[in-house]
């Protein structure tokens, strides 16, 4: 092998029709990876483990937890609701806001084998 690819053509033909059949299609994943793009900026993450140690938080809250500006925290809590990662709610003049669950599979996902 040489580099990252190999020297010889050393097609599974039929092990790679099986696996290319049983692909999604095209178009089909695109949510899917809007989702973990979302999560795949570092404040987003820690916002998103913020929200999954409580039930629902208010920006308030989430600036001080995570040690961030309020407007930098309502920017990604909003990039998290677009991706259908977090839902919020407003309660008089609070918006409080709470992981889905597919926010919550997808971090835990993303999080497995991380230190707490």
């Amino acid at each position: 092998m040489s580099g990252d690819r190999c020297e010889l053509l050393c097609l599974d033909l039929p092990k790679a029709e099986a696996i290319r059949a049983g692909l999604p299609a095209p178009g089909a994943l695109t949510g899917p990876a809007a989702r973990m793009r979302a999560l795949a900026d570092p404040t987003r993450l820690v916002i998103a483990v913020a929200l999954a140690a409580s039930d629902e938080l208010c920006v308030c809250d989430l600036a001080w937890v995570t040690g961030k500006a309020d407007n930098l925290v309502s920017h990604h809590v909003r990039a998290l609701r677009a991706a259908g990662l977090a839902s919020s709610r407003r309660e008089g003049k609070m918006v409080l806001y709470a992981l889905t669950e597919p926010g919550r599979d997808l971090l835990r996902a993303a999080t497995v084998g991380a230190p707490a």
